[in-house]
């Protein structure tokens, strides 16, 4: 599929989706005479690598010209200041109770209006790399925040010949039309003292404004990508997907859902040392078809975290660009990076595609596993859940943690535990949308639920040498599952040095409390937000019947 660019003029006006009034005021900022465009990416390095602040390694970019970057292409670092991860608390959607189109257009026409006093850079690129699914999206950012331009293109796909040509075959599919967003990081207004990151999902733009990190772009971008995918026959994933080839020649897609520093990424790019011929579609953003279960990636490259990566990984060598963390001088006199997040939480790099050499950008085999990342200290270390009810409202009710690449206000916790229904925090529309796509998925095409803890069982953290040791007894088919208790539908396996003790009055209670949170959460959706994200009666059911067993 394709979006739609231009018009002809009799259909230009009231009508068309593409001009609701947050989208007009917003498009129309992009055609200033002092916008400048950059579409080549070799320009838009050369622009990144002379922005003020920019921190030019001496570590040389991994086969650039495979990338579209020039030869003697560098590892550029940016470092933000004391923000350096994403801010929910900025989030504004169009459709959500209480906000007023109005009220927010006043403050998108002002900020549109102060970046006249500004050199803007307008760019494009491709949201999907097949096409079955392709939008393409605009972005619009000031002067001296070339390296969020930069970023931009790397992390999605920049246009060349052969994505433009692959974006001409596309069928353009209804009435979508392409993404327009606008960005001033230096942007403020008293009355959002934090930034706004403002969203119109139905008409496909955004404004992200006094927001300096990347990671808001990235995201700000596939929030709207998703939403598209959402209306046009898709499941939107935040995860990672990989398909493994057993011996045999059977094959076996497995996705992995997650926020940050639930090992989504870890999990997705483990190759089991040679155990299966490993393909991995991505880490971090893909889509799944309702209709046939195949699936298709967003973005080429991979947004990682750098706390894991001593400088002398090898992982390193696949580097693109880097955003806050250090530098310093080496024994050879060479600028080298400071990792290891010891400037400040949250490091971040891009990575190039080569980093994952059995990478594909689509899966025609349709997904035979979902898997749900928890940390949840009441759950064992894997769940297996054969209802397609209960395993959607599991994804629905994902626990996990606040991790660094998060924003969070004075005096929260990053350690309370926290759902984020499949684990995808920027939803834009009815959180019923995605519970009935995983319930179908589930129930219509056999594929199968697990969840796995990647946190604590009670107080003894779970390595991740026991998930991936789990994750191919699933694949290999030889995981012996026992009952879970007396809880119907649901099983799990022995693992040693993580025993039940259902005999436990203080495991149970344990237990019983986590279903009880998480009835409680789906309960507080039908007033949130005006109950836009309340689901059916039967979610609540099937957890209340657990607590029946």
């Amino acid at each position: 599929m394709a979006t739609n660019s231009n018009f002809k003029r009799e259909k230009i006006g009231t009508g068309n989706v593409a001009f609701s009034q947050s989208r007009t005021t917003i498009e129309t900022a992009f055609y200033g005479n002092n916008v400048k465009r950059i579409l080549d990416l070799k320009e838009a390095y050369q622009l990144a690598k002379e922005a003020p602040g920019t921190i030019v390694t001496d570590m040389p970019v991994y086969e650039p010209e495979k990338l579209g970057l020039p030869e003697n292409a560098k590892i550029l670092l940016f470092n933000d200041g004391e923000t350096v991860g994403r801010f929910a608390g900025a989030r504004v959607i169009l459709g959500e109770k209480g906000i007023l189109e109005a009220d927010i257009a006043a403050v998108l026409r002002e900020a549109v209006y102060k970046t006249r006093y500004k050199t803007m850079l307008h760019s494009k690129a491709y949201i999907g790399l097949n096409e079955d699914f392709m939008v393409k999206a605009n972005l619009l950012v000031p002067q001296t925040y070339e390296n969020t331009l930069y970023n931009w293109l790397l992390n999605f796909q920049y246009m060349n010949s052969f994505y433009n040509q692959m974006y001409k075959d596309s069928k353009v599919i209804g009435n979508e039309p392409d993404i327009f967003i606008l960005s001033d990081p230096d942007w403020q207004d008293e009355r959002f003292p934090n930034g706004l990151a403002y969203f119109d999902p139905e008409h496909n733009c955004a404004a992200i404004l006094g927001l300096r990190y990347f990671g808001e772009h990235k995201k700000g971008t596939l929030t709207l990508a998703w939403g598209i995918a959402n209306r046009n026959g898709y499941a939107a994933c935040h995860g990672g997907l990989k398909r493994m080839i057993l011996p045999d020649g059977k094959t076996h897609v497995m996705g992995v859902f997650g926020l940050s520093g639930s090992g989504k990424s870890t999990l997705t790019h483990a190759k089991h040392k040679g155990k299966y011929e490993v393909t991995v579609l991505h880490d971090d953003a893909y889509i799944i078809s309702t209709e046939n279960g195949s699936t298709v990636a967003l973005e080429p490259s991979y947004f990682d975290k750098t706390q894991d990566y001593p400088l002398t990984s090898k992982d390193n060598q696949f580097l693109i660009t880097v955003q806050n963390c250090g530098a310093t001088i080496d024994a050879e006199d060479k600028l080298v990076l400071v990792t290891e997040d010891i400037r400040n939480g949250n490091g971040r790099a891009i990575k190039s595609k080569l980093w994952a050499s059995n990478r594909v950008d689509k899966l025609e085999e349709p997904i035979n596993t979902i898997i749900w990342l928890m940390k949840d200290n009441s759950l064992p270390p894997v769940l297996k859940l054969e209802d397609p009810t209960l395993a959607s409202v599991m994804g629905a009710c994902l626990a996990t943690k606040r991790s660094t690449a998060e924003k969070v206000l004075r005096g929260v916790d990053r350690n309370k535990l926290v759902f984020e229904p499949y684990a995808n925090p920027f939803r834009t529309y009815a959180l019923k949308e995605d519970y009935y796509k995983f319930k179908a998925l589930f129930e219509n095409r056999g594929v199968e639920c697990y969840i796995l803890n990647t946190g604590y069982f009670l107080d003894k953290k779970i390595p991740k040498e026991v998930t991936i040791s789990i994750i191919e007894k699933i694949v290999d088919q030889n995981a012996e599952m026992k009952p879970f208790g007396r809880f119907e539908g649901m099983s799990t396996m022995e693992v040693e040095g993580f025993e039940l003790n259902f005999s436990s009055r203080a495991y149970k209670e344990l237990l019983r409390g986590s279903i009880e949170n998480r009835i409680k959460y789906l309960d507080s959706l039908n007033d949130l937000k005006g109950g836009r994200d309340a689901l059916p009666e039967e979610a609540v059911d099937s957890l209340q019947k657990l607590l029946s067993m």
